[in-house]
């Protein structure tokens, strides 16, 4: 069962060049050590807020994902770029591969 995980940020002008070039480390970090991991989206959204689109294989895998927080340099250095978080929320996904 696929599972979306969605949340959304705020990123200061000034921390934007921080966030995108942390965001490679980070996804190698998620690749090496997160079960399940199957891509992340990141979306520019007006207002300074941005939303990151995590795709996961199965619910306990965003879970033991989510229990582990930021334990590698990479995505400590993205986490570190987010101003504030907006909404954290996560689904089913219905169609689709």
């Amino acid at each position: 069962m696929t599972t979306i995980e969605l949340t959304r940020f705020r990123v200061r002008p000034d921390r934007e060049s921080a966030l995108l070039a942390a965001r490679p480390g980070m996804l190698a970090d998620f690749a090496a050590d997160r079960d399940g991991f199957v891509e992340a989206r990141l979306v520019r959204l007006p207002g300074d807020e941005w939303l990151d689109v995590v795709t996961w294989q199965a619910p306990e895998h965003l879970a033991a994902s989510r229990a582990k927080g930021a334990n590698l340099p990479g995505i400590v250095a993205f986490f570190a770029a987010i101003d504030a978080l907006v909404a954290a929320e996560e689904g089913t996904l219905v169609d689709g591969p």
